[in-house]
């Protein structure tokens, strides 16, 4: 043992040892950001379309005395019992129907909800004019196809499970 009581041996190094951090390239953060913002806006424009529900400033087309009897229906059922006795709409609303409704507070809250789901088509929608200026065949390519398939399943062309 030497005079400061530890080994004469070699001691260990204490220097804690070096991470590697990821970056993020330039069109990962144009994207993060504009899916932050998006999803923001989408939260307050729920968050307002609520508070007008709730409150009846904007009168909901099924009153929400109603709602918990009509939970216990099949999807369909509700559809059909909901258009008979409070919509009186010669088809059942389905799909893009609700845009027609907007003036009706519980349809109001689809706005936000159709936002938050097209979020993601903005910032693939963003950063593909970047990914082709870099000739990125890649990621170019996935871009697109993720917004063939997103745009593709909103728009109600093609139906699964009917």
């Amino acid at each position: 043992m030497t005079e400061n009581g530890k080994g004469s041996g070699s001691e260990p190094d204490r220097t804690p040892p070096t991470t590697q951090t990821a970056q993020a390239d330039e069109d990962q953060l144009v994207y993060a950001n504009l899916l932050a913002k998006g999803m923001y806006l989408g939260l307050g424009i729920l968050l307002v379309t609520f508070i007008l529900y709730m409150t009846g400033l904007v009168q909901p087309a099924i009153p929400i005395d109603e709602l918990p009897r009509l939970w216990t229906l099949s999807a369909h059922e509700y559809l059909e019992t909901v258009n008979h006795e409070f919509l009186h709409r010669p088809e059942v609303v389905d799909g893009w129907g609700w845009i027609a409704l907007l003036n009706k507070g519980d349809y109001l809250n689809f706005i936000g909800i159709a936002l938050l789901s097209a979020v993601t088509i903005f910032c693939y929608l963003r950063i593909l004019p970047n990914l082709f200026r870099k000739k990125d065949v890649i990621y170019a390519t996935i871009a697109v196809l993720e917004i063939l398939v997103l745009t593709l399943a909103a728009s109600g062309l093609v139906v699964v499970g009917h």
